[in-house]
């Protein structure tokens, strides 16, 4: 039986502090301001031994492949506990740890989620989102394989 595709078109965000690719506070910024292509949101607590293990390593692999092939990135701190570790200064220490000159959010909780993590329904850190370029979200999960996402959309393999 086939079953018929239903999109899942991805919400704005609305995320109110970032800093920018060189970490300067900047304006909350809009899906628009990622352009048109595929967007990729990595969502990390500072404190998540996890994020730094697995999911910014796999971001970097990521940024250096499929930038300039279409894809644009973004890390997002979803703050759902250790508040008092996880906090806005901690994006720029992680910025430069893992050489990311791309932007970061902060997005505390409200109540017991973030804004990010009631929109997309995600579950924990580290989760990766990808969006293609007419807003459907294509990927939602702790894991991503990433050299399989390099070699789907012609980006350069490690």
């Amino acid at each position: 039986m086939k079953r018929d595709y239903v999109p899942i078109n991805a919400p704005e965000l609305r995320v109110s502090q970032w800093i920018d690719a060189q970490g300067k506070p900047t304006a909350p910024l809009t899906m628009a301001d990622f352009g048109d292509g595929f967007k990729v949101i990595y969502c990390f607590q500072h404190w998540c031994p996890g994020c730094h293990s697995h999911g910014f390593p796999t971001l970097k692999k990521l940024v250096q492949a499929l930038s300039g092939h279409g894809f644009a990135f973004a890390a997002v701190q979803t703050v759902f506990e250790g508040a008092e570790v996880n906090t806005f200064e901690r994006l720029r220490e992680n910025q430069e740890r893992y050489g990311l000159a791309i932007p970061f959010g902060h997005d505390a909780a409200v109540g017991r989620y973030s804004s990010l993590m009631t929109d997309y329904e995600t579950r924990g850190t580290p989760w990766f989102i990808v969006l293609d370029p007419m807003g459907e979200v294509l990927h939602s999960d702790f894991h991503l394989d990433a050299e399989a996402l390099i070699r789907a959309f012609g980006g350069d393999t490690m």
